[in-house]
């Protein structure tokens, strides 16, 4: 049987956070059903003013704030900071970004709010952590991937280091911040007790590269740039085609005589240059001649055909565009299209998790700037409209004209 009500149901969530790494985290428990507050002050999150815009709407911010409701509130006000203290005091789980040291200030920090709220669980993300000599360190993605090693083993072994191509640091880091949400939501659930759950981005980063740091660990050598090949095994990376690119990953001996005979070279099975995946490994350039002689005639379809038919792991180089608009994507419900204030709708992703006894992810538009502020201070807070148009005359929302709630 299928439950109606989605996984996190009945969680509130009060969010401070802004741009990618802490919105990514409320998005993803908003997809399960939590309720998602976003706070944000009277010029709204940055990542509002960051393209590509659609409509007048950025891209970049619809998807990561989806299912989430918009309250305008400014902490540099005495009024705003006791109405973001009194949100925290019914919800279930906050999530801020700031520097550390910066919440504190506001009035917003753990401590403060844990005094109000003790079953509070709190998330700070930031570049470095809460602790330690490098914690006072602004961050950005690129920072993250320079500073732990991944731009170093990322890109040719005769070229520069690379970025990887998407902010890595910033989506693994709230990752992992809605992954200590969750675990401290299950101990509350043992001692009623909240916790702060501190995450770095440099952390976070490293247990991403868990290859690579267990190849450092295990060697005490830094791991060096192989370009589109696997750093221990072969044949595995990407190879030529008469048009293109394909990829072929072979990790066993048995594999490898499969793989051998299929491209005409049974020979390559007993030659003592690759008796083994160390010894391919080694070999790899002389191996990927042997390889590219045979595939560099043939298009990429064909290559993946003829592979694919000895069962061999292959498949060709898509882009972005391909891999969104594939059938299987449109069968797993990668992208769903949600109606938009203005003009055509806009596909939204969601996480990617599916659960038998439960509904499909929910789904839903990211909100216009301080669109839901009356509603949640209403509902949330019981506020009467004479109340509320006391704060906003007293500026708990910022300039009058900046805060009105504006229907996106």
């Amino acid at each position: 049987m299928i439950a109606q009500r989605l996984p996190l149901a009945g969680i509130r969530v009060v969010d401070f956070s802004r741009v990618l790494a802490g919105p990514f985290c409320t998005a993803l428990l908003g997809d399960l059903g939590a309720e998602i507050l976003k706070v944000e002050p009277p010029g709204g999150d940055d990542y509002r003013a960051v393209g590509p815009f659609v409509n007048g709407r950025s891209g970049l911010f619809e998807a990561i704030n989806r299912n989430k409701q918009s309250i305008v509130v400014d902490l540099k006000s005495d009024d705003g900071r006791a109405l973001a203290q009194q949100l925290a005091t019914h919800a279930d789980v906050v999530v801020e970004n700031f520097r550390p040291g910066v919440a504190d200030r506001l009035g917003i920090g753990y401590a403060a709010l844990a005094a109000l709220n003790p079953s509070l669980i709190y998330a700070s993300v930031s570049g470095f952590g809460q602790t330690g000599p490098e914690s006072h360190r602004p961050a950005y993605d690129i920072v993250l991937q320079a500073m732990c090693g991944l731009m170093d083993a990322t890109g040719s072994p005769d070229g520069p280091p690379t970025l990887v191509g998407e902010s890595i640091s910033d989506v693994v880091s709230g990752l992992f911040a809605s992954w200590g949400v969750l675990a401290a939501l299950f101990a509350r659930e043992q001692t009623g007790r909240g916790t702060q759950v501190d995450v770095s981005m440099f952390d976070a980063t490293l247990s991403l590269m868990a290859t690579l740091v267990a190849r450092y660990a295990a060697t005490g050598l830094t791991p060096q740039r192989v370009g589109n090949r696997h750093p221990c095994s072969a044949p595995f990376g990407a190879y030529r085609a008469a048009d293109g690119f394909y990829v072929v990953a072979v990790l066993n001996n048995r594999l490898f005589e499969t793989f051998a005979r299929t491209i005409g070279r049974a020979d390559l099975a007993t030659d003592p240059r690759y008796a083994d995946d160390d010894a391919r490994s080694r070999f790899e350039p002389e191996l990927r001649r042997c390889i590219e002689a045979w595939s560099a005639a043939l298009p990429v379809a064909e290559v993946n055909r003829i592979l694919g038919d000895a069962h061999i792991p292959v498949a060709p180089i898509w882009s972005v565009k391909q891999a969104l608009e594939s059938e299987h994507a449109a069968f797993r419900a990668l992208l769903t299209e949600v109606p938009a204030p203005h003009g055509p709708a806009a596909r939204v992703p969601s996480q990617p998790v599916k659960f038998s006894g439960y509904a499909a992810n929910r789904v839903g538009r990211a909100p216009g700037l301080g669109e839901h502020t009356e509603p949640i201070l209403a509902d949330c807070l019981r506020l009467s409209p004479e109340r509320i148009a006391q704060l906003r005359a007293a500026g708990a929302f910022g300039p009058a004209r900046a805060t009105a709630s504006q229907e996106p």
